[in-house]
């Protein structure tokens, strides 16, 4: 079981690939827009989903859960989305990559990764 009542794999994150905050920050200083603004997809997806995306990635794999850490029952948030409200209204409205698109895009460069070998 995995904590505060979710399966095993579904907790959920905002994830987001640095490739989208490097984004976001070319953004501001092209635009001059300042505050606090969150940054995310403003979408949750659990980690089974990133598991999965790397299974799919690489053609074979299988999730091998471990049991929650006791001392963290209780202290871990088991879900997180950012609200992204206010990063749209003040203009921003590029896309963001999904879990799916930002680990095929990771693994596809370390997989094209110069190797020293």
């Amino acid at each position: 079981m995995g904590s505060d009542g979710y399966e095993d794999g579904e907790q959920k994150r905002d994830f987001i690939h640095v490739d989208d905050v490097v984004k976001v920050n070319l953004w501001f200083m092209k635009n001059k827009v300042s505050g606090i603004f969150n940054v995310g997809t403003g979408v949750s997806q659990s980690f089974n989903d990133v598991a999965n995306a790397v299974i799919n990635w690489n053609k074979k794999g299988k999730i091998e859960y471990i049991p929650f850490p006791e001392e963290l029952i209780g202290s871990y948030q088991s879900y997180t989305q950012a609200n992204i409200d206010r990063l749209r209204n003040a203009g921003y409205k590029d896309e963001f990559l999904t879990v799916e698109e930002g680990v095929s895009s990771y693994l596809n460069s370390l997989h094209n990764w110069p190797s020293n070998d």
